[in-house]
């Protein structure tokens, strides 16, 4: 069970709490199983709560699925921003960006393992949720881009294009991490040193390459 009452609490910090306890419950269970396959009175068995106080929470599985989304990306895009900030060429983000990618891949494997499945099928508004996620990436990282000495004269469009293929070697990345045997530790390093491969070659292209 993931609620458990203490006597100090205030209404607001059970809800809190309770709303915390769902989010979780409905993580552990969509390990094993879609989100479309998900039953509300399986979350709220595992949770301790009765089925009608879900929805003090969320209005529907889907808008569980849509604050999953939420949380899974909300602290990988701020570390991952900060990364940015802290290094002023292409080659200082994108080794601060891989290593913090990896670290955040170990500490929130529960959320990649959701965000992985759930990409390509199950709820069309979580897919539509993961994808504009992936947007706002490319969006923050052509900005920061743009303000690099080597790239200052790109187009919107070429940054647009150079974010996108970072974006998506590191997703590629996340998932491969994810789908390594944890007993085989030599896997994710083979994977992390493709991943490091792959983006030298696009910063290499990207240094070579003439904005028209």
């Amino acid at each position: 069970m993931w609620c458990v009452e203490t006597a100090a609490e205030t209404r607001q910090e059970r809800k809190a709490r309770t709303r915390r306890a769902i989010l979780a419950a409905a993580l552990d269970i969509a390990d094993e199983q879609s989100l479309a396959a998900l039953s509300l009175r399986q979350v709220t068995r595992e949770v301790g709560i009765v089925p009608t106080a879900f929805y003090r929470h969320f209005a529907s599985v889907e808008q569980l699925g849509l604050a999953l989304v939420d949380e899974s990306f909300a602290s990988l895009r701020e570390m991952i921003r900060d990364v940015r900030r802290g290094n002023p060429e292409l080659h200082g983000v994108i080794r601060g960006s891989v290593g913090v990618l990896v670290e955040h891949v170990h500490d929130q494997r529960a959320h990649f393992r959701f965000i992985g499945r759930e990409r390509f099928g199950g709820v069309p508004a979580v897919r539509t949720a993961i994808r504009h996620e992936l947007e706002l990436f490319e969006r923050e990282l052509a900005t920061d881009l743009a303000r690099l000495s080597d790239l200052d004269a790109w187009t919107s469009e070429d940054l647009r294009v150079l974010a996108n293929l970072i974006v998506n070697a590191m997703v590629s990345t996340a998932e491969g991490i994810i789908s390594a045997p944890p007993e085989q530790p030599d896997a994710e390093r083979a994977i992390i040193r493709t991943a490091e491969k792959q983006l030298r070659m696009i910063v290499v292209g990207a240094a070579n390459w003439r904005s028209s």
